[in-house]
């Protein structure tokens, strides 16, 4: 008896929700023109229980996926904190584009590191399309034939696919939905993030019915400097980059623009004014980064997979200065890499750093840093010492093996008259660091003013979980150098 009348209950309220939806159609049509607006209209769909807050950054996520669907944007990578929604917008945007836009022929591949997570969003999806809201709406039907948790289809001609990252071969759309390609507990595994580059470097773009009409979308949060994102910036193929960290970081502001125009800018002023107040405000912030650690924070929160200060040494301890006192000793330290720079490839750097020191004070004067052939190596190692003089010591190091000798002797070899020492490195970089690391901590590390000098901090402050390290091998050969010679130890710091 119970279980009929809460049917008939059931059965009244949603005939009510029919006619308050046929007679108010028209303006639910109309606020649907924008994906803003088709979220807010169909949320309880989807979220039934959940309150939606709808702030800034969600309507800047709305207003690129609009550009994609406008043909303004083809590649598009939105990098965002965890519980920003972002799948769900994914979601939403399908269903929008087949609705509202009246665009019932797109087909859609979308994919995640995670079979599951991609499963349960087609099945949002296909709930959302098939809800009788959306139907009285716009009246698109699903096929019977083919209407499975993994792939189904409308009779537009449009479907929706869902396939884990890994099995990306096979199947094409007009738009490929890529939602968090890495696992948090894989993305450094070399192996398995580098798996992960190499299907999207080399399977990706194969998946597109048109190659100059269909879209690529990436939506993630950072995990790693060389994730897919990283890979995707440096190898600049075109993606236009929603950047949104957290917490606003001045020298980061995002600005995203679009056939050359200004299409975006991050509205924030303040250093460290939050993202998303309403849903993240500060204490909760604070409780995130005790409970992340300092790396994992920032590059889930902050979209920077090495810290801005953190590692073995911060920003606030290098002071800036304009000039060195004179009577300095002087160290220029190398450290070479012979590779050369190919397409699509990322070699070490050369670099030789020059290190003053005096009155207890290590001053970083000059960085020469750049990805030279074995040729450029030495012709800019002679010009940086005939510019240097003969008062500047050269400190470089002497790989093992019989070639890191030969190779040694022929520097050495090349700056006769000068004052060079090849020592060969002993132990881990970290620990040959921690003198440099104390020194600084300490405050007897400063920067003369330079244009390096940001390249050089966002390195050193990074180690050791940045990309390149070739700055921190020069700068603490340099400093051991100078204060003890090679045997320089953290035993000697007084």
């Amino acid at each position: 008896m119970m279980r009929a009348i809460r049917a008939e209950r059931a059965r009244r309220a949603a005939e009510a929700e029919r006619k308050r939806i046929a007679a108010d159609a028209e303006r639910i049509r109309s606020r649907c023109r924008t994906l803003e607006g088709f979220i807010q209209e169909f949320w309880t769909v989807l979220e039934p229980k959940k309150e939606l807050k709808f702030g800034w950054a969600l309507r800047a996520m709305c207003k690129h996926l609009e550009a994609v669907t406008a043909g303004d944007i083809q590649f598009l990578m939105m990098t965002v904190p965890p519980g920003m929604m972002k799948s769900l917008v994914m979601v939403f945007w399908s269903a929008w584009e087949w609705g509202p836009l009246e665009r019932p022929d797109i087909q859609v591949l979308a994919t995640s590191y995670s079979q599951p997570n991609v499963l349960r969003d087609n099945m949002k999806l296909r709930r959302l399309v098939e809800s009788d809201k959306f139907q009285m709406l716009w009246p698109l039907k699903l096929r019977d034939d083919q209407n499975a948790k993994g792939k189904f289809e409308n009779t537009g001609s449009g479907f929706s696919e869902a396939r884990p990252f890994s099995s990306m071969t096979g199947g094409r759309g007009d738009r490929v939905k890529i939602d968090d390609p890495h696992s948090t507990e894989t993305a450094e595994s070399d192996t398995e993030r580098q798996t992960a580059v190499r299907i999207f470097r080399e399977g990706i773009s194969d998946r597109l019915n048109d190659v100059t009409k269909s879209a690529i979308v990436i939506i993630m949060q950072r995990l790693h400097e060389q994730d897919v994102a990283g890979v995707a910036l440096q190898l600049d193929i075109g993606f236009v980059h929603l950047n949104l960290p957290m917490e606003f970081e001045p020298e980061r502001k995002c600005q995203t623009y679009v056939k050359g125009k200004l299409f975006f800018e991050d509205p924030r002023t303040e250093d460290g004014e939050l993202l998303f107040p309403e849903r993240f405000p500060a204490e909760e912030i604070e409780r995130l980064k005790r409970a992340k650690g300092s790396y994992a924070y920032s590059g889930q929160y902050q979209q920077r997979p090495a810290p801005r200060s953190g590692g073995m040494f911060q920003r606030g301890d290098f002071e800036i200065v304009d000039a060195v006192p004179s009577g300095a000793k002087r160290c220029r330290a190398w450290d070479f890499a012979a590779t050369q720079q190919k397409p699509g490839k990322q070699p070490d750097w050369t670099v030789g750093l020059r290190m003053a020191y005096h009155g207890g004070i290590f001053y970083v004067e000059d960085v020469r840093r750049d990805r030279w052939s074995p040729a450029d190596v030495e012709k800019n190692l002679k010009s940086t010492a005939t510019q240097d003089g003969l008062l500047v010591r050269i400190r470089m190091p002497e790989d093992p093996g019989a070639a890191g000798k030969s190779d040694a002797a022929t520097k050495i070899k090349l700056l006769a008259g000068y004052n060079v020492t090849a020592v060969r490195p002993t132990g881990e970089k970290t620990v040959r660091a921690k003198p440099a690391s104390a020194q600084a901590e300490a405050g007897n590390v400063k920067l003369v003013r330079g244009i390096w000098n940001e390249t050089f901090l966002d390195e050193v402050c990074s180690f050791p979980n940045a990309q390149h390290d070739d700055q921190v091998d020069a700068f603490a050969d340099a400093l051991n150098e100078l204060a003890l010679g090679s045997t320089y130890t953290l035993a000697n710091v007084g």
